[in-house]
């Protein structure tokens, strides 16, 4: 069992940055690859980047590299994605997931309730 907390999504420019944090608790997080996803709405949950549970073999989503940028740290249980150079279609919320090392919804079994990002042209 793995509880999932999303926090730092918010209003922000077109061409700015944020930072999103996701706190785990409960005892597969240690064991758990971590990946990200936004959902738009009328979308489909699509998939942003992934961790494995060590946290040396990431993927992201974006063909240009550092825009989404997610890492771990597991003394403190969180995930975090930042995501730079944001455009108004980057608009979502986003969620954090845990589970297997793969890049679809049904790869993960636990969920966060989602942070709302929105972005301004």
């Amino acid at each position: 069992q793995v509880d999932l907390v999303e926090s730092g999504g918010g209003l922000v420019q077109a061409g700015g940055s944020l930072r999103l944090s996701c706190a785990a608790s409960g005892r597969a997080f240690g064991s758990s690859a971590m990946a990200w996803f936004r959902q738009a709405p009328g979308k489909e949950r699509e998939f942003v980047a992934r961790i494995g549970k060590g946290g040396t073999i990431t993927y992201s989503r974006n063909s240009v590299p550092g825009r989404f940028a997610i890492s771990r740290d597991n003394v403190n249980n969180t995930v975090y994605l930042q995501v730079s150079s944001l455009r108004p279609e980057d608009s979502a919320v986003y969620y954090c997931a845990a589970g297997r090392y793969g890049l679809g919804p049904a790869d993960y079994d636990y969920w966060g309730q989602g942070t709302q990002v929105t972005v301004s042209s």
